[in-house]
């Protein structure tokens, strides 16, 4: 199917994105609009400690008016390699360095309507950095099992996408389905 992009404006420029506005031609020839939240990606860790706990972040999101809890994750410099990223991400959110960062898969974070792609790694060999959040950010570490993680997800407790995601990822690994 063709799908052609007639024109496009930015119609927002912001922070962390832009967002985008687009006329399209359909592939039956007709015309409509999209928009697009533009965004330059990210690098999301799943941290695994010693003795087998996953490490989580708990901080306040404004779109959800809420703290959540949530697998440290960053936005990627521009031109930025995502392992680099998910490295210093994990240090700043967590205070720990990783003897190994294996990238497990990439996603879009809401694939509808925003451009941005999430790789994911997972942190092992963790050891003691230094914790060095952003200064808007104020964060607490916890630790949970993987099947306590589930039961939080089902509890909706953890209501994060790219978190439930890498959870689920990292159980069917761990159980030979990946």
């Amino acid at each position: 199917m063709d799908y052609e992009v007639i024109s496009s404006e930015v119609v927002y420029t912001g922070k962390v994105f832009n967002i985008e506005k687009d006329r399209i031609t359909l592939p039956d020839g007709r015309q409509t609009v999209r928009e697009t939240v533009v965004h330059g990606g990210a690098a999301a860790i799943l941290p695994i400690d010693n003795d087998g706990k996953i490490i989580f972040v708990r901080q306040y999101r404004h779109s959800a008016k809420a703290m959540t809890l949530e697998i440290p994750a960053g936005t990627l410099e521009k031109g930025e390699d995502p392992k680099v990223c998910a490295v210093r991400e994990l240090e700043e959110e967590t205070g720990f360095k990783a003897e190994k960062m294996e990238y497990m898969f990439k996603l879009y974070s809401s694939i509808g309507f925003c451009s941005e792609v999430l790789y994911f790694y997972k942190a092992e060999g963790l050891y003691n950095g230094t914790l060095n959040p952003d200064d808007d950010e104020f964060i607490e570490v916890e630790r949970y099992y993987p099947e306590e993680a589930v039961k939080l997800i089902k509890e909706g407790k953890i209501c994060d996408s790219k978190t439930a995601s890498a959870v689920y990822a990292y159980i069917a690994e761990k159980e030979g389905k990946l």
